[in-house]
């Protein structure tokens, strides 16, 4: 394997380290009338807007009154009359693109909020600023906190943040800014990189505009095309070089999550199958009965822990691009090679 230069890690979105700056946050809870979005209906919104240091700049918070039934009342207790004299999602929007314009959305099961919001601004024709989020259940569960869930409750009362109204949006959305607040400490300390991910939006031939669905990251990753050619199976004590292809076993400490992110970072490529072509498996069992790992084994694939998957992957050496390889000698015959 040549000596390569250490590489520049390539831009994502996929995940950042908790000490990099930030432009701010904004925390959201919803009620809902139901659990599918766009049949059902956001009924109460809470939205704060914090600066990179999680305090409160502004809030939109709001009852809303959806058109539909209510659902569940004995959950949130809101009822049809309690909804009635109350805004529509449409008339408050201006107030949520201001709150959330620059900044990253966070909620407890972000997909959740996610989709419920960006379905409303669907319905009201409006295009959300949203362009990242994060969940602080992923971060949570980075944070090895030890504790039995990963229930707000159980994180309030992990660091001790006072909830007065369960399925409360507005106290809900309080109690999560003192757990952002606690979870960000504690990821500093501990190096710990964040769940942000990035979102798309689609526009239509007729220029309206709908927001992706929030789908899994391994899911995406894998479809992903990796801007550099694979240089073979990783040497130990030799440089992890972009364009390996890693592979992730089930034995790991890591969330799985946090280890694709720093894959892509770096411009590694993530498998989700073990074959000939790929580099390595991070798998912390040295003799694996089953999944990947084994598999990795009776192929001769080298196997590294997380740990050290961790320690290399800060100092990846630069790769050879795609675009390098491309014969120019017959520029007017090119094809894609991808």
């Amino acid at each position: 394997m040549p000596d390569n230069p250490v590489a520049t890690p390539t831009t994502t979105g996929w995940g950042r380290p908790a000490s990099d700056p930030d432009a701010g946050w904004a925390v959201i809870d919803v009620e809902t009338s139901g659990f599918r979005p766009g049949s059902a209906r956001v009924i109460s919104l809470a939205l704060l807007a914090l600066d990179a240091d999680g305090q409160v700049e502004q809030s939109a918070v709001s009852l809303l009154n959806p058109g539909v039934d209510p659902g569940p009342t004995h959950v949130h207790g809101l009822t049809t009359a309690m909804l009635e004299d109350q805004p529509q999602f449409a008339d408050i929007v201006g107030d949520v693109v201001k709150l959330l314009r620059g900044r990253t959305l966070v909620a407890h099961n972000v997909a959740f909020d996610y989709s419920f919001l960006t379905a409303e601004a669907e319905m009201a024709d409006v295009e959300l600023p949203i362009d990242t989020v994060m969940c602080t259940v992923e971060l949570a569960r980075r944070l090895e906190l030890g504790i039995d869930n990963l229930r707000l409750e159980t994180l309030a009362a992990h660091w001790g943040v006072t909830r007065r109204r369960p399925h409360d949006a507005f106290d809900d959305a309080v109690v999560l800014t003192g757990v952002l607040a606690a979870a960000l400490e504690h990821a500093r300390e501990r190096d710990v990189w964040l769940p942000v991910r990035p979102v798309t939006r689609r526009r239509w031939p007729s220029g309206r505009v709908t927001h992706e669905e929030l789908r899994p990251l391994k899911m995406l990753a894998s479809r992903m095309p990796c801007p550099y050619l694979n240089p073979g199976p990783y040497v130990r004590g030799r440089p992890l070089v972009q364009g390996m292809r890693v592979a992730l076993a089930a034995e790991v400490e890591r969330t799985h999550e946090e280890l694709v992110e720093r894959i892509l970072h770096a411009g590694l490529a993530y498998a989700d199958a073990v074959d000939r072509e790929t580099s390595l498996v991070i798998c912390n069992d040295s003799r694996p009965a089953h999944g990947k790992g084994y598999l990795a084994r009776e192929l001769g694939v080298p196997v590294v822990s997380d740990a050290n998957f961790m320690d290399c992957v800060a100092t990846v050496a630069s790769g050879t691009g795609v675009a390098e390889f491309i014969d120019t000698a017959h520029a007017g015959e090119q094809c894609a090679l991808f």
